[in-house]
């Protein structure tokens, strides 16, 4: 049966057809160069005139040093990220929706949002300069109270406390925004109701407001889950330096060090596929789960 399309359909597909263009250009058309992967490449032979190794990079990578001290930091940023920045915007959510005065909710949600805006690099910059051991405000701080300056960025312990908690002061507010727009749905009169029936807040929000908005931690936790592997690569690579590779250095600044640095495209891109591999597997892993455990799912 021939399909037809009014007017107003086809001009809905021609403005959709350059982002398909784009999609084709840009993130289907350089998928040829995976295969990369699989050869000894060299920009003089090109793709084609490579030679084919099979899986000598993926065998290097996972019995390289590098493999357990790059999946292990990964992992544990990630982990960071999962208990105390995932769960932070929730509250915060929360915390906003219980706000009556209209003035203080608006100015307390735009101040929390605006980071959400400031460029990766001026955000980096700025924690740099509150850390700074010479300049910075917590070290002077520290000095006031008697204690010695402490250049925290050269330190690996404080490495993953200072990227978690840019991440938080810079994303809390864009995801608490979503919860809050869920919560929008929530109907007034369950609380009406619940208030006649003697239920507190902490009630209130236990039996409506959590279970009205699972289905958006659901999905925000889903794909928490599937980039786990795929940890803020440019905060990263502007924050750390040699002295905190130990719990710094991730899989992402892997790729780009063998990539970039050491002009090593097979093992790079190697690695890019595995961890896009084991993204989709957590991906699909943490979808099952969820709609096994809560009936709410991606798909």
């Amino acid at each position: 049966m021939k399909v037809k399309f009014n007017r107003d359909q086809k001009m809905l597909y021609l403005i959709l057809l350059p982002f398909i263009l784009w999609y084709m250009v840009f993130m289907f058309k350089p998928m040829y160069g995976m295969i990369i992967a699989f050869k000894d490449y060299s920009l003089f032979r090109g793709i084609s005139g490579s030679e084919w190794i099979g899986f000598k990079n993926f065998k290097d990578f996972l019995t390289s040093p590098y493999f357990y001290v790059t999946l292990k930091n990964t992992l544990m940023l990630n982990v960071y990220s999962l208990f105390l920045e995932f769960p932070f915007a929730i509250l915060l959510a929360l915390m906003l929706n219980e706000v009556k005065n209209k003035y203080f909710k608006t100015i307390v949600q735009t101040a929390s949002f605006i980071p959400y805006f400031i460029a990766v690099v001026v955000a980096t910059g700025i924690t740099i300069n509150i850390l700074s051991p010479s300049t910075g405000v917590i070290n002077v701080f520290l000095e006031k109270l008697g204690f010695e300056r402490v250049y925290f960025l050269a330190k690996p312990e404080f490495f993953r406390g200072i990227f978690t908690g840019m991440n938080m002061w810079k994303s809390a507010g864009f995801n608490a925004v979503i919860y809050l727009a869920a919560l929008t749905a929530v109907d007034e009169q369950l609380y009406e109701a619940a208030r006649i029936d003697g239920a507190n807040k902490f009630k209130q929000l236990k039996h409506i407001t959590i279970p009205a908005i699972i289905p958006t931690i659901v999905v925000m936790l889903v794909l928490k889950v599937g980039s786990m592997l795929n940890v803020a690569f440019e905060t990263v690579l502007l924050l750390y330096q040699p002295a905190t590779y130990e719990t710094a250095d991730v899989i992402s600044t892997y790729v780009y060090r063998t990539g970039m640095l050491m002009q090593d495209f097979g093992l790079a891109t190697a690695v890019g596929i595995f961890n896009a591999v084991v993204g989709f597997i957590l991906v699909y892993s943490a979808n099952k789960w969820s709609k096994r455990v809560t009936q709410s799912s991606l798909w």
